[in-house]
């Protein structure tokens, strides 16, 4: 063997060393973070969590989340909304990024790249200006689903602003949010993630001295009938979705809201 070849060699495992020594690196990182997921440290009360039909529940800072691998996104995202949550901070756009805590691996946002569908958040950028980091990690790809933008930037937008409203004048509301995800979908991307038919809103208000519950189910298209026209009971979207998603309430309590479609409690104004 020659010295050129021999140091040829030599220069070939010092670059495999290299590689080998990032990689184990990156999987302790995505090891801790997952780690750290799996340990609730969010604002999000826990006492509210709905039940998880994937079996893949994260915590966050600002939202918890149940993720499904068969469809590429969240069944349900859930976190309080409370009145000194809401803020006029103006925080820089961040990218959207792939969210390390899913250990099945989250979508890629190029998914959506072309697709004609907008990354629609499930829990708002505008419901988490508190902070940076809160409002950073909204752009996890986990926490968004493929939205027609008419009904993104439409209807859909129309609720999340009733929701900070009915949050300030209730001081807070407990939301969870997501898409219907069943079989035979239409998908989006080398991932195939699904594109719901409809997407649901449920809030309980806890905080003003009687616990009060609505729930909306709207079509995947812009609207212009009002909000209240969609209101469904929490039993309906249970129904559709195999989610139970007020465990933990006392049973009487927990069956005499989700049964219920009245909205006479909660001012549209």
């Amino acid at each position: 063997m020659n010295k050129r070849t021999f140091l040829s060699i030599i220069a070939i495992i010092i670059v495999l060393a290299v590689y080998g020594f990032e990689y184990i690196l990156n999987e302790e990182e995505k090891a801790a973070v997952i780690s750290e997921a799996e340990t609730v440290k969010s604002n999000t009360n826990t006492n509210f969590m709905p039940t998880s039909t994937t079996g893949q529940v994260v915590h966050h800072e600002g939202y918890s989340l149940s993720y499904s691998e068969t469809h590429e996104q969240a069944e349900w995202v859930a976190y309080e909304l409370k009145k000194a949550h809401l803020s006029n901070s103006n925080f820089k756009r961040p990218y959207f990024e792939i969210d390390p805590s899913i250990k099945t691996g989250a979508a890629h946002w190029r998914n959506y790249k072309n697709s004609g569908y907008d990354r629609g958040h499930l829990c708002p950028a505008g419901d988490r200006r508190y902070n940076q980091a809160a409002h950073g990690e909204t752009f996890l790809t986990s926490n968004i689903s493929p939205q027609e933008h008419q009904f993104n930037a439409g209807i859909w937008n129309s609720l999340e602003q009733k929701v900070r409203y009915w949050a300030s004048k209730y001081d807070g509301v407990f939301v969870v949010t997501g898409g219907i995800l069943k079989n035979n979908l239409r998908t989006i991307g080398d991932e195939e993630v699904s594109v719901p038919n409809q997407f649901y809103k449920i809030l309980m208000d806890h905080n003003s001295g009687k616990t009060k519950m609505i729930a909306f189910l709207m079509p995947h298209k812009n609207s212009n009938k009002p909000l209240y026209e969609f209101v469904v009971s929490v039993d309906d979207i249970e129904k559709l979705t195999g989610i139970d998603f007020f465990p933990e309430l006392e049973d009487t309590l927990e069956n005499k809201l989700e049964a219920s479609s009245s909205y006479k409690n909660w001012n549209f104004k």
